[in-house]
C-alpha cells in the first residue's frame, strides 16, 4: 500500500462539518472586526483582536484553497460558489487562486519548472555564476525581514488584482472581485471611517505575515526535494519536497491542518478536516517526518538548493578578501 493508496479512506466529504469550518469561520471574522473598531484606543485588546481577525482571514484562504481543490463540500457546484464567496474576503480571485495553484500541484519540486508567483529558489551553481546585482536582490528577496511583511503585501493586496493568468481564466471574473473588495472596504469605511480602515489594514497586514511563513515552510526546509528532468520524479517531490509542520493543535485549529502539506500534495482531495488525522495516522504506517517550531525557524536561514547535496543550505560564507601583494 502507497501513501495515495492510504489516505483514499480520509477523502469522504461531511457537509455538517464543512458548514461548521466555513461558516464558523466567518462568523470569527465578522465578529472580530467590529470588536477591534470598537477597541481602536485600548493597545492591548485592540492588537490581540487585530491577530485573531487576520487569523481567521488565513483560514478562510485556506477553506478556499480547499474549495479549488473541490474537496471541502460534497457536491461540485457548492465547492466553486463557496469560493467565489471567498474571494472578497480572502483578496484572491477564486478562478486565478485555482488555476495557478493545480499549476504548482503539477511541478512541484521541478528545478526546470520553476513558477513565478511560487517563492523563489536559486541553485547554489546559479549563485555561484551570478553577478553581484544578482546576488543582491536574491539576499533581499530571501531576507525573512523583507519578504514576508513586504512579499505577503505584494501578493495579496496588489498581485491579486491582475494575477498571473487572468487571460486564461476570464477577466470578469477578476475585476469583479476587485469590485466587490472595493465595496467592501467602503463600507469599512462607511460605517467606521479612517478608524476602521486603519484597523482593516492591521488584519490584512498580519494575514499577509502569517500567510507567507506558511507559504515558505511548505516547501523550504533542508530536505526538501528539487531535481531535473528526467530524473524529477512527481511522487518523491509531493512527499519529500513538502512538509508536514506539528506547530501544536491551536495552529492547525487557526490554519485548518494546511500544515500538513506533504499528505495534501500526494492527495489533494483530503478534506481540510480530515488532514490532521490522516497525518496522525498515516505515520504509525509510513516514514514522514514532522517539523516543529525549531526546524521551522531554522529553516528561514537556508536559501540555495545544493544540487549535489540535495539539501537546502545557506548562503555560502563570503571568503576573506586577500590583501595584494606588492
Amino acid at each position: 500500500m502507497d501513501t495515495r493508496e492510504f489516505t483514499s479512506a480520509y477523502c469522504k466529504r461531511d457537509d455538517r462539518i464543512a458548514a461548521l469550518s466555513y461558516f464558523g469561520t466567518f462568523v470569527v471574522y465578522f465578529g472580530t472586526l467590529p470588536l477591534a473598531i470598537l477597541a481602536a484606543d485600548v493597545p492591548w485588546l485592540v492588537i490581540p483582536l487585530i491577530i485573531l481577525n487576520g487569523t481567521a482571514g488565513v483560514r478562510l484562504y485556506v477553506l478556499q484553497h480547499d474549495c479549488g481543490h473541490l474537496s471541502l463540500w460534497s457536491r461540485r457546484e457548492w465547492n466553486v460558489w463557496a469560493g467565489y464567496g471567498l474571494s472578497t474576503f480572502t483578496l484572491t480571485p477564486f478562478r486565478a487562486m485555482q488555476y495557478n495553484h493545480n499549476d504548482h500541484h503539477a511541478h512541484v519540486g521541478d528545478l526546470d519548472a520553476r513558477r513565478s508567483g511560487e517563492i523563489h529558489t536559486m541553485t547554489l551553481r546559479e549563485w555561484n555564476a551570478a553577478d553581484w546585482q544578482t546576488r543582491l536582490k536574491y539576499r533581499l528577496y530571501r531576507n525573512p525581514f523583507i519578504m514576508i511583511p513586504l512579499g505577503g503585501i505584494y501578493t495579496y493586496v496588489l498581485r491579486y488584482r491582475w494575477p498571473k493568468n487572468t487571460l486564461k481564466v476570464g477577466i470578469l471574473g477578476v475585476m469583479v472581485q476587485n469590485a466587490l473588495l472595493a465595496l467592501w472596504i467602503y463600507v469599512i469605511w462607511w460605517f467606521a471611517g479612517t478608524t476602521g480602515l486603519w484597523i482593516y489594514a492591521g488584519t490584512v497586514l498580519w494575514a499577509a505575515l502569517l500567510g507567507v511563513f506558511m507559504v515558505y515552510l511548505q516547501h523550504n526546509f533542508e530536505d526538501t526535494y528539487w531535481d531535473r528532468k528526467p530524473e524529477h520524479r512527481l511522487k518523491k517531490a509531493v512527499i519529500k519536497g513538502s512538509s508536514a509542520l506539528d506547530l501544536g493543535w491551536w495552529f492547525d485549529l487557526a490554519t485548518a491542518n494546511i500544515a500538513y502539506h506533504d499528505l495534501h500534495h500526494d492527495n489533494p482531495r483530503i478534506p481540510s478536516y480530515r488532514l490532521r488525522q490522516c497525518h496522525r495516522d498515516a505515520r504509525e504506517v509510513f516514514d514522514l517526518p514532522v517539523i516543529h517550531w525549531p526546524e521551522a525557524l531554522r529553516s528561514f536561514t537556508l536559501k540555495l538548493w545544493d544540487e549535489d547535496q540535495g539539501r537546502l543550505v545557506p548562503f555560502p560564507k563570503t571568503p576573506k578578501s586577500s590583501a595584494v601583494k606588492a
